[in-house]
């Protein structure tokens, strides 16, 4: 008869692993389930497999889509576990069933890697934790306190939901900068375009006719002039600025000097921080609401609010927290914090709701977000016509003032 090993948790999550003999894995999951067992995993005990072999021999049977872990895989991930545990289907065989609907390469290279570990009998939370580029800190203190209390599809469900309403907030800023994206690029185009192709040919007619030119016509000629002869090193010099800007502001320093400039900047720097509030507002909600003390949260959150500026203050909002301050107090001091957020957060602490007011505060702040970045396109788009307008209008009054002289000319000498 074959062995098995399995992983349980009671009601009041104990945990208890043992090994056992049976005729089919079925037999088990029906004996545990009836003994009111929450299974983590059952495997049967045969010579192993390593991950390796196994990856590369699944992966010459599949085809994905794509090889990079995007959004969306990882919301589909959680969704799926989580209703197939919450169904009574024990880990092993949800990992299983999962593996076959992957569409990311990389994603089900993980997630083979994950099962081999689990069905060794490791935690679902250790096993993801070796892959942080994919599941930060985040989820594995979720899935700890899953575990620890028995409640992991609850949890999942919760991490689901959270990952679609960030997915849908971030298409929202994203669609809000698209049109005014074009509409710039559409009009350096212009300008290029007329600088290397146009002005050079106007430049040639005005020299064979010997016309005296306006002076704006020869200070865009020059320019022009100067652009066509000088690409080469332009683009160069272009390229350069931007490689080094763009290494300066992945180094500490040039982040933080970057942040401050875009924090300081009108209206720029009011959306970027209710972007930061409403992060903070909804990590916060989660991880307090699935019952991870209030220090560990700052922590998490500390680490993943990818704003350093942000990410410092909500250490020293940690250190009082932890020298026993209440939260909404360090956050009224730093200055950050919106005086509205910062009350509906004392209240949360005084009634004792503060996962609810954190979920309040965050949706505030998205809603605030959604709201402007949708009106963002309808406000912009008046400043780029007229910006487009004034500098193609420059152009074509320059180009064409010299045209209107020659044909002054020639009419009075007729």
């Amino acid at each position: 008869m074959p062995k098995f090993v399995y992983i349980v948790k009671d009601k009041s999550g104990k945990t208890y692993k043992n090994v056992i003999e049976a005729p089919t894995q079925n037999s088990i999951i029906e004996k545990l389930q009836s003994q009111n067992f929450f299974i983590i995993s059952i495997k049967e005990i045969i010579s192993a497999t390593s991950p390796r072999q196994l990856i590369k021999s699944n992966s010459k049977q599949r085809k994905f889509s794509h090889k990079k872990v995007k959004l969306n895989d990882i919301l589909s991930f959680s969704r799926q576990l989580a209703t197939m545990l919450d169904a009574g289907v024990n880990l092993i065989r949800s990992l299983d069933v999962i593996l076959t609907q992957i569409d990311s390469k990389e994603l089900f290279e993980i997630l083979t890697k994950v099962r081999s570990d689990v069905s060794q009998g490791n935690p679902l939370s250790k096993s993801i934790s070796k892959y942080p580029k994919v599941f930060n800190q985040f989820w594995v203190s979720l899935l700890e306190v899953g575990e620890a209390s028995g409640t992991i599809p609850a949890i999942l469900n919760k991490l689901a939901t959270y990952l679609e309403q960030q997915a849908a907030f971030r298409s929202t800023i994203v669609s809000g900068l698209i049109y005014p994206g074009i509409l710039f690029t559409v009009s350096m185009g212009a300008i290029a375009f007329f600088a290397l192709f146009v002005g050079p040919r106007f430049e040639s007619i005005f020299n064979s006719m010997g016309v005296e030119l306006p002076l704006i016509t020869i200070i865009l000629l020059a320019t022009f002039k100067f652009v066509k002869t000088n690409i080469l090193y332009l683009l160069g010099i272009s390229g350069l600025a931007i490689f080094f800007i763009y290494k300066y502001s992945k180094t500490h320093q040039g982040k933080l000097f970057f942040e401050q400039i875009l924090l300081k900047t009108p209206k720029i720097g009011e959306v970027l921080q209710n972007i930061l509030v409403e992060k903070f507002s909804s990590q916060m909600s989660i991880l307090i609401d699935s019952g991870v003390p209030i220090l560990t949260s700052l922590d998490i959150s500390e680490r993943l609010v990818d704003n350093i500026t942000c990410s410092i203050i909500i250490g020293k909002i940690k250190e009082a927290v932890k020298e026993g301050a209440l939260l909404g107090e360090p956050m009224q001091r730093s200055g950050f914090f919106p005086p509205m957020a910062v009350q509906m957060i004392m209240v949360g602490e005084e009634t004792g709701e503060l996962s609810k007011m954190l979920k309040h505060v965050a949706r505030f702040y998205q809603n605030a977000v959604e709201i402007f970045m949708s009106r963002f396109a309808t406000i912009i788009e008046p400043f780029m016509l007229v910006f487009m307008g004034g500098i193609i209008g420059t152009i074509v009054v320059a180009m064409f003032l010299p045209m209107f002289n020659i044909a002054q000319l020639g009419g009075g000498g007729g």
